[in-house]
């Protein structure tokens, strides 16, 4: 059904979750206009976007090459896996990926063998248009693969944190943080860009708690805000996710369709403000 009627499927789903239909002819807040920008907009561009292999050119076109991880393999079959030819740590991801399943970090490459880890690639590479069932149409055209990365030190905290710039326009907006993560949830924060610190703006659940307490000021923040909207220029939203490990950005990955549009974690009162600023007729 994501595939022939997205807009139904769209209907339905987003009515699961909220109770309503979403105003797809007049879009409002950032759900709505995510739903509409992936609808009925030009999406063309979201294809090597997504594709977390590809994406590294684009980010090198930006003049930000610096901040890519570095990449240690390509393959586009298991069977040219060999794990040997890697570092003792790495992560392992699908290109094509949404991030739920489609990552494995190994901390001790002797813990692995060749066998185990090509039959994760084999299941990974079988897996293709995984945005369908959230009619995200960035996945369908992505050429299946699997990179193998640099596994980003934790440092003092239990993970590494998130850094999520909402981009309206080409132009930061707000930031999201996600920090303590672990497989049953992530603790979330809201700032400005001045990182003042706005708990009020989220709607914290048993999947998405907030933090304790508001997390330090990241060093070089305007460097990360300036590189978030080189990166968010063409479009009229995008999130940009960056990490700062020790005043070093890294470049984590470019969303457009956060949660598929469908975002709980946020009050509707916020939500309508980042919806007021986001033009669908905006080119870059």
């Amino acid at each position: 059904m994501g595939v022939n009627h997205p807009v139904t499927l769209i209907k339905i789903r987003y009515f699961a979750r909220f109770g309503k239909f979403p105003n797809l002819k007049n879009p409002k807040d950032l759900n709505e206009k995510i739903l509409y920008l992936k609808l009925f907009s030009d999406t063309s561009m979201w294809t090597d976007i997504a594709d977390k292999y590809k994406v590294r050119e684009y980010i090198e076109n930006c003049g930000l090459g610096d901040t890519l991880v570095r990449l240690y393999g390509v393959w586009y079959d298991a069977e040219s896996f060999n794990l040997d030819e890697l570092p003792n740590s790495f992560i392992l991801k699908a290109n094509n990926g949404d991030g739920k399943g489609t990552n494995l970090i190994i901390k001790d490459k002797n813990e692995w063998d060749n066998k185990r880890l090509r039959d994760i690639i084999n299941l990974w590479l079988s897996k293709k248009n995984i945005g369908a069932l959230a009619s995200e149409p960035q996945y369908e055209n992505i050429p299946p693969c699997i990179i193998a990365e640099e596994l980003l030190p934790v440092g003092k905290g239990s993970s590494l944190i998130d850094y999520k710039f909402w981009c309206f326009n080409g132009k930061a907006h707000s930031i999201l943080t996600c920090s303590s993560r672990n497989s049953q949830s992530v603790c979330l924060g809201c700032y400005d860009l001045k990182w003042n610190y706005y708990p009020e703006n989220l709607r914290p659940s048993k999947d998405y708690p907030l933090e304790s307490k508001p997390l330090l000021k990241p060093n070089n923040l305007d460097k990360m805000i300036r590189f978030a909207e080189i990166l968010s220029k063409p479009f009229p939203e995008v999130r940009v996710d960056l990490y700062n490990i020790d005043g070093k950005i890294y470049f984590g990955e470019l969303t457009f369709t956060s949660l598929g549009g469908m975002m709980y974690y946020y009050t509707p009162e916020f939500l309508k403000e980042m919806g007021d600023k986001v033009d669908i007729n905006y080119k870059g």
